[in-house]
């Protein structure tokens, strides 16, 4: 099958949709797809880099979100493509420019264009204008004016999947977890993260990783480091991104007077990131607006255990404390740290960690984005054929 995916952000953009799709991509072309990826040009390609099976339109910074990046050209330009190398559907995943131009692809080769729904924008709408401007109401219709006449619809979880039903959105949907390239997190390491961060090897360190921005709620855990370290003075906290709430971040750490205990380490390249999550003792992730949580289960899928905000989806991953644990505050969050560190850090045992990764595993991810794609397919051809015999 000839698919395309139409995106906003992909590497090298560090994002949990770039590692989505690339998970995706690398799994689908692996059982014998094509796929090809039309996305955003970015800073950090030189010019006349040529990468397979990409194509890349011009493209400015996102208000709002500087280092996130929209087309603003490519509608013609990415037909054409599409035409030259025989689509047979369009995935979406994002509303925004490149959205745009994949439903328009799809309609002028005639083919079923589906969308992954990922972000849940209700939990972002103080960046427009501290949220003075938008309004919940709004999403909704802007959400269902999107995907008006698209031919489906992937839930990465069940929540997104409960609010795209409150908005009324009565397109075939399915829910899809995200998967994890597993064979990717555990390759030798790339590099001794400890030693660069300068962290003695009987150290606690507690990780999370992820854009530094005010939804993710680092500013929490922070807030629980001085009571981890009464009992743990050694403690080291690793805030492994970069994002617009650095400096608030770095603020608070002073404030609290934990310089010597936080360390941030900036954007870190991707074939670095297993070797981050194998060097914590524990990944922790105060995020309550997560859709698919890839971060931490790329942190389990490296034998890493987790403290995580709970979710839907979460209680399907963490069903055993040998993986992991979830809170719903933060005296849970709190109480949940202080559990694993007092444990001390043991291995995950093999064989139930292999029995929950092939549940998450980037070649379910697959299968299952793929057989959703077929049955899209299906029922756009029969609805066609319905339409010509009328």
């Amino acid at each position: 099958m000839n698919i395309g995916i139409f995106t906003d952000s992909y590497f090298p953009q560090l994002s949990g949709v770039a590692t989505s799709i690339k998970t995706l991509k690398d799994a689908l072309e692996k059982q014998g797809h094509n796929v090809f990826i039309f996305t955003t040009t970015d800073p950090h390609i030189k010019k006349g880099t040529v990468e397979a099976n990409i194509f890349r339109f011009s493209s400015v910074p996102f208000i709002s979100f500087t280092d996130r990046r929209v087309a603003f050209r490519g509608f013609f330009e990415a037909t054409k493509v599409a035409r030259e190398v025989k689509l047979d559907i369009v995935h979406t995943q994002t509303e925004f420019a490149l959205g745009m131009i994949g439903k328009y692809v799809a309609h002028q080769l005639k083919i079923p264009a589906i969308h992954t729904y990922h972000t849940m924008y209700e939990d972002y709408l103080h960046y427009v204008l501290n949220g003075h401007l938008l309004r919940p109401y709004h999403v909704k219709q802007f959400t269902n004016a999107y995907l008006k006449n698209m031919d489906g619809v992937i839930a990465p979880s069940k929540r997104v999947e409960a609010l795209l039903k409150r908005y009324r959105v009565n397109i075939p949907m399915r829910v899809i977890p995200t998967g994890v390239d597993i064979n990717s997190l555990n390759k030798p390491e790339t590099v001794d993260v400890r030693k660069e961060l300068d962290i003695p090897d009987d150290v606690p360190v507690l990780l999370t990783l992820s854009r530094v921005a005010e939804e993710k709620k680092i500013d929490r855990i922070l807030n629980a480091m001085p009571e981890i370290l009464d009992e743990f003075p050694q403690t080291r906290l690793v805030i492994a991104g970069d994002g617009p709430d650095m400096e608030v971040l770095q603020e608070q750490v002073e404030r609290l007077t934990l310089e010597d205990s936080i360390i941030f380490t900036g954007d870190i390249p991707h074939d670095d990131v297993g070797s981050y999550y194998k060097m914590a003792d524990l990944f922790v992730s105060a995020s309550d607006t997560e859709t698919q949580g890839l971060t931490y289960i790329e942190a389990l899928a490296s034998g890493t255990r987790c403290v995580v905000y709970d979710t839907d989806y979460t209680e399907h991953v963490f069903d055993d404390e040998e993986f992991g644990k979830v809170f719903n505050g933060p005296g849970e969050m709190l109480n949940e740290i202080l559990f694993y560190l007092r444990k001390g850090r043991k291995q995950i045992p093999h064989d139930k960690l292999a029995a929950k990764m092939d549940q998450i595993s980037a070649q379910k991810f697959a299968s299952s984005v793929y057989q959703f794609y077929q049955d899209t397919i299906s029922n756009y051809q029969k609805d066609l054929k319905e339409e010509t015999n009328d």
